[in-house]
């Protein structure tokens, strides 16, 4: 093939994949094996040995997963990839092969849950300590570093306060100690923001969420730049010896493949968190509509955002999409065509009632959207992460991670932009008592005396949100709507070239 870098769109169908050479397969074929055949006893010595490239057993290399590396590595802009069987995964052993005991991580407060009790609770008993930088000021992660710091760690749009990291400021700080930048660019993907660009050096994704986008399929991704200088010696077990295989060096014999490699050889070899072939497959059929579905997910999240934020009965909205948003400046530099649709709002409590008990009762009110743990499915999503994702943080970690009491997480997904808003809006009312235009509804009392309605799946949405519900006085059209589609204040501006 010719040497044209072909755009976006076309590696997101085509990277990683070619014809099936024996049968003319156009999709990549699902290589259900745990294990390869040898040509013989030296080329089986040989691959164990790493002398040369090639499939030994799956839980290292797999060809289907093999593809998704490549694909995803190309979207990336890196030079490979290394692919798990979740995201929790691709961060563990990614931070398994940069620290050992009495190494630290300078990583930003605002993370998943998961996240921080992985670093907070999991490294710091193998005897690795986590300094948690509240924020996003590059001045702020510098002051955390020690002597032993191996990395800073950061998620590019945060789960769920929906801060922007500042990319640029934190690899300087960073490069400046000689430690990598790595980066979670789950909510982003390589869509909106490739964060090699600016300077990180690992990116990790949850490919759960939207590269796959369906909600069906657990995996991960660790990508790497090639361009971090690992024999700086801040590094020592990338280059010194190494006796099980042979005393070679992960940097001296394989130079900017080494941390890929020592991620596939030791890593998956000794805690083998592999992503299985069918796993492989069903991301790879999500990822070649990423780029629709993302613009789809884009515009639908811009104009609910703008909505909610109109709403007398929502308290804030956190979206750096949106012009009041203190990140907004910073997110029109990063991510040009626009943050994602993961955010954060909190509902305006009535006087006298609790902030949160309200929340949950929008969140128990909704009809359309699914309560649910995960986010960029293409189904529209909501939670509660004080509760459920960052229920094992305390107060003080909550605070840092920017996760309220009050504080609602919302994926927007890909339904029709007036159903999605009657669903709020619905939900709303019965939550606060009153419509968007203030005037009292007499919902409340009703929901108490009924029970929250169905859910969907359980009795099921029927074609038209509103052929069997009855919609709240106020509630039928959700206002603004017209407004909104004739142009969010929340857009930003820019394009994928």
């Amino acid at each position: 093939m010719s040497e044209r870098q072909f755009g976006f769109r076309t590696r997101a169908l085509h990277a990683g994949g070619t014809p099936d050479a024996e049968h003319g397969a156009r999709a990549v074929p699902i290589y259900q094996s745990t294990s390869f055949v040898f040509n013989n006893a030296d080329d089986a010595a040989n691959l164990f040995a790493l002398q040369k490239y090639g499939n030994i057993y799956s839980r290292i290399s797999n060809p289907t997963v093999a593809a998704l590396e490549e694909r995803v590595a190309s979207l990336e802009g890196g030079i490979g990839a290394v692919a798990t069987s979740s995201g929790m995964a691709a961060e563990f052993i990614t931070f398994a092969a940069l620290v050992q005991a009495g190494d630290h991580i300078v990583a930003s407060a605002q993370l998943y849950g998961g996240t921080v009790t992985q670093l907070d609770v999991t490294l710091r008993r193998f005897g690795v300590e986590t300094t948690f930088v509240p924020g996003t000021d590059p001045a702020d992660f510098a002051a955390a570093l020690r002597p032993e710091t191996k990395a800073i760690y950061t998620e590019i749009v945060a789960n769920p306060s929906g801060e922007v990291a500042d990319l640029e400021g934190l690899a300087a700080v960073a490069h400046g100690a000689g430690v990598p930048l790595v980066v979670d660019a789950t909510l982003s993907t390589p869509y909106l923001i490739r964060p090699f660009e600016h300077g990180a050096d690992i990116v990790i994704h949850s490919a759960t969420k939207f590269l796959g986008g369906h909600g069906t399929t657990l995996g991960g991704v660790v990508v790497e730049s090639g361009r971090f200088d690992w024999g700086n010696g801040n590094f020592p077990t990338m280059t010194e010896p190494v006796p099980s295989y042979g005393n070679i060096s992960w940097w001296g014999n394989f130079g900017e493949y080494g941390f890929l490699t020592k991620l596939r050889s030791e890593q998956l070899r000794d805690i083998g968190p592999s992503l299985s072939p069918q796993a492989a497959f069903q991301l790879l059929q999500g990822i070649e509509t990423l780029p629709q579905r993302m613009d789809a997910h884009l515009a639908n999240a811009a104009q609910v955002a703008a909505w909610l934020d109109a709403d007398p009965r929502v308290a804030y909205v956190n979206y750096a999409g949106l012009p009041s948003h203190p990140h907004h400046e910073r997110a029109r530099r990063y991510l040009p065509l626009g943050v994602g649709s993961v955010f954060a709002f909190g509902v305006a409590a009535p006087d006298g009632q609790d902030a949160r008990a309200v929340g949950e009762r929008f969140i128990e009110s909704l009809q359309l959207a699914s309560h649910l743990a995960n986010v960029g499915d293409a189904k529209t999503l909501v939670l509660h992460p004080g509760s459920t994702t960052h229920r094992q943080l305390s107060t003080e970690q909550l605070d840092a991670a920017g996760v309220r009491g009050d504080l609602i997480r919302l994926s927007v997904g890909l339904e029709d932009l007036e159903d999605i808003l009657w669903d709020l809006d619905q939900a709303l009312t019965r939550a606060t008592g009153r419509t968007r235009d203030g005037a009292p509804a007499d919902v409340v009392a009703e929901w108490d005396a009924a029970g929250a309605p169905d859910a969907p799946g359980d009795a099921g949405i029927p074609a038209g949100p509103a052929a069997d519900a009855t919609v709240p006085a106020g509630a039928s059209v959700p206002a603004g709507v017209a407004s909104i589609q004739a142009g969010a204040a929340c857009t930003i501006e820019g394009a994928r070239a």
